[in-house]
C-alpha cells in the first residue's frame, strides 16, 4: 500500500525553509550542542532505507530511531539504536528494514536527553509494475555564490519520489577564491577560509553548507541518493591527483582518503572500506533501474591539457591535428577503469534481460559532444581575465578541426564514452544519461558510429555560475542557439539560468523538465520559467 502524503501530514514536518535561519552557519555552529544539522535519508530500496543525523552532546550519545507511516507516530516502531561519537563527528546513521514497498515514513531520533530530532520523510522504492516515479536532478551547489532557492522550489515539489544529487554538493576553495570577494553573496559564511585539505577542514566545510536550511530542508523531506563529482576532494580530480591538489599540501592518496571518510560521515550513504567498489544500483519496480557510477578518483585517469599539447610548437595546427588523432583517441584513456566499465556493460544487459523499461544512468559529466562556436570569439569581452580570452581563443582554433570544449568532460574520454555507449546498444537499453558539473542546461542525442544510443538529460547548477559568466553582454539566447547549430547531437540548450531537473518516468515515455529560478542573489524560489524535452520507449533519441 502507498500511503498519500496530505498537507497536515506536511506541515508537521514543520515549514522552515525560506526566510527562517537565517544566521550565518559559521555563528550557528559556535557551541551548538544537540541535534545541529537535522536529518536526512537515502539508499532506499523496496524494503529498506538509511537514516541520518548528527547530534552532539558533552560525550559520545546514544539515539534511538524511531519511523512511522504518519506524522503524528502513532504505532511508531524503533527502528534501532545507534551512537553518535566523536570518531564520526557526532554523525550517526541506521539501515532501517523490512519497510514496505512503495510507501512514504515519516522518522525521528531521540536523544539521551529525551530531546527529538525535526520529523523527517522519506519513502522505499517500488516493486513490480509500475506506472510512474519521478526523480529530481541537482547539483553544483557554491553556497557563496547565493542561495540554495533551487532547493527550497525542488523540497516543495509535491510530485517528486527522490532526489539525485549528480555532485559539487560542496566546494574545497578557501574564501575570495569561487566566488571572489566581489562576488561572493553577503551572509554566506563558509568554514574554514582556506581551502580544505585536512580532516578538520573537510568537516568544517560540510557543517558550514549543512547549517543552510534549504540544503537540511530538501534531505528532511525527500530520500536522496548522492553521487560525489570533483569538489568534495578537489578540482578536477583524477586517480592520481587533482588540478587544485598540490605536492605541498601533503599525500594526494591521503587526501582523498580523508575527503571520502568526511563524506560518508555526512552523507546518507553507507559507510564502506576504502577503495570498495563505489558504483552501485537501484531497482524502481520495473520502470527503471538506476545506475551510479564513480569517474573521479578510482578509474578516471588525468585529464588531457590542450594546452600543454600545443605550446611551444611552431605549427599549432599540426600539433593539433596530432593531438586529435593519436593522444585524444588513445583507448586506454580512461574515465571509470575497467572493472567498472564492465560491471556497467554488464548491468545494463541484465536490466533489459529482466524486462525493465529505462535504464537510467546518473553520472558526474555531461556525455554529449561539445564544440565552441567560432562565434564564440566575440562573446567574451576585452576587459575579460587573459586566461578566459585565451581558452576562448585555442577553444575556437581546437574546434576547427572538430577537438572539444572541455577535456575534463567524457570529451576528454571519447573511446571510453564509445564503449559505454555501444555496451548499451548491445543490450538494447533504453538508455537516459543524467548528468551534471557543466553548470548548464542541455539536450543531448547520443550517438556512436551505430546509430542513435539514447539521450542525455544535463542538469543546472543549483548556485555555480555557467556560461553567462563568460559571455556578460551576450544575448543569451545567441549563446545557446550557436552552440546548438555548431554540435549536431546536441538538441537544447540554456546557457543563463540557475535551478533544478525533474525526470517523469512512466512506461511509454520520460520527459526531461529543466525549472528556472529567477534570482539566486535573493532568499526566493520565484521561477521565470521552465523547459521540457521528452523521449518515448524505443526510440532512444528526443521527440521532435
Amino acid at each position: 500500500m502507498t500511503i498519500e502524503i496530505d498537507r497536515r501530514q506536511m506541515m508537521a514536518l514543520g515549514t522552515f525553509g525560506l526566510g527562517a535561519l537565517s544566521v550565518p552557519a559559521s555563528a550557528s555552529l559556535i557551541n551548538a550542542k544537540g541535534f545541529t544539522h537535522g536529518v536526512a535519508s537515502g539508499e532506499p530500496s523496496q524494503n529498506s532505507v538509511l537514516l541520518w543525523t548528527r547530534f552532539v552532546g558533552s560525550d559520545d550519545s546514544k539515539l534511538i530511531a524511531e519511523i512511522a507511516d504518519n506524522a503524528e507516530f502513532t504505532a511508531a516502531k524503533i527502528a534501532g539504536e545507534i551512537e553518535a561519537t566523536a570518531e564520526r563527528d557526532f554523525t550517526a546513521k541506521i539501515v532501517v528494514e523490512g519497510l514496505n514497498p512503495n510507501q512514504w515514513y515519516f522518522f525521528r531520533f531521540i536523544g539521551p536527553d529525551g530531546s527529538k530530532s525535526m520529523t523527517g520523510r522519506t519513502r522505499t522504492l517500488p516493486q513490480g509494475p509500475t506506472q510512474k516515479f519521478n526523480i529530481g536532478v541537482v547539483g553544483c551547489s557554491n553556497m557563496p555564490f547565493g542561495y540554495f532557492n533551487a532547493y527550497a522550489h525542488a523540497a516543495q515539489n509535491a510530485d517528486l519520489d527522490l532526489i539525485i544529487h549528480t555532485g559539487d554538493y560542496l566546494y574545497e576553495y578557501p574564501v575570495g577564491t569561487y566566488p571572489s570577494k566581489e562576488q561572493t553573496l553577503a551572509g554566506r559564511v563558509i568554514d574554514p577560509k582556506h581551502e580544505m585539505v585536512q580532516l578538520a577542514d573537510y568537516r568544517l566545510r560540510y557543517a558550514a553548507y549543512r547549517s543552510d536550511p534549504d540544503l537540511q530542508r530538501i534531505h528532511q523531506v525527500l530520500p536522496m541518493i548522492p553521487s560525489w563529482d570533483d569538489h568534495e576532494f578537489a578540482n578536477d580530480a583524477y586517480m592520481d591527483g587533482a588540478e587544485n591538489h598540490d605536492p605541498s599540501e601533503g599525500d594526494w592518496a591521503l587526501r582523498k582518503r580523508v575527503a571520502e571518510r568526511v563524506y560518508r560521515e555526512w552523507m546518507p550513504v553507507q559507510d564502506m572500506e576504502f577503495g570498495s567498489p563505489r558504483w552501485r544500483e537501484y531497482q524502481i519496480g520495473d520502470l527503471a533501474t538506476l545506475f551510479f557510477t564513480e569517474s573521479r578518483i578510482g578509474g578516471r585517469d588525468k585529464p588531457l591539457d590542450l594546452a600543454a599539447a600545443i605550446k611551444g610548437q611552431s605549427d599549432v595546427t599540426a600539433a593539433l591535428s596530432t593531438f586529435r588523432d593519436d593522444v585524444w583517441q588513445d583507448p586506454s584513456h580512461s574515465m571509470l577503469g575497467k572493472v567498472q566499465e564492465m560491471w556497467l556493460a554488464d548491468r545494463f544487459g541484465k536490466s533489459k534481460a529482466s524486462g525493465t523499461k529505462w535504464q537510467v544512468w546518473s553520472q558526474q559529466c555531461v556525455m554529449g559532444e561539445l564544440i565552441l562556436p567560432q562565434d564564440a570569439k566575440n562573446w567574451v569581452p576585452d576587459d575579460a581575465p587573459p586566461i578566459a580570452q585565451a581558452r576562448v581563443a585555442v577553444g575556437a582554433l581546437a574546434a576547427k578541426i572538430g577537438l572539444p570544449i572541455n577535456f575534463d568532460s567524457w570529451d576528454g574520454y571519447p573511446q571510453a564514452r564509445a564503449r559505454s555507449l555501444t555496451a548499451a546498444q548491445q543490450a538494447e537499453a533504453d538508455l537516459i544519461v543524467l548528468s551534471g558539473d557543466s553548470h548548464n542546461a542541455w539536450a543531448f542525442d547520443l550517438e556512436t558510429q551505430d546509430g542513435a544510443a539514447g539521450v542525455e538529460f544535463a542538469g543546472h547548477s543549483v548556485s555555480s555560475p555557467g556560461f553567462e559568466a563568460y559571455t556578460k553582454g551576450v544575448n543569451p539566447d545567441v549563446v545557446a542557439q550557436a552552440v546548438t547549430e555548431t554540435n549536431s547531437q546536441l538538441q537544447w540548450a540554456d546557457t543563463q539560468h540557475r535551478g533544478y531537473m525533474t525526470v517523469a518516468l512512466t512506461p511509454d515515455k520520460a520527459v526531461s523538465t529543466w525549472h528556472f529560478l529567477d534570482s539566486i542573489r535573493k532568499k526566493s524560489i520565484a521561477m521565470v520559467g521552465s523547459k521540457s524535452q521528452t523521449v518515448l520507449r524505443g526510440a532512444n533519441q528526443l521527440q521532435a
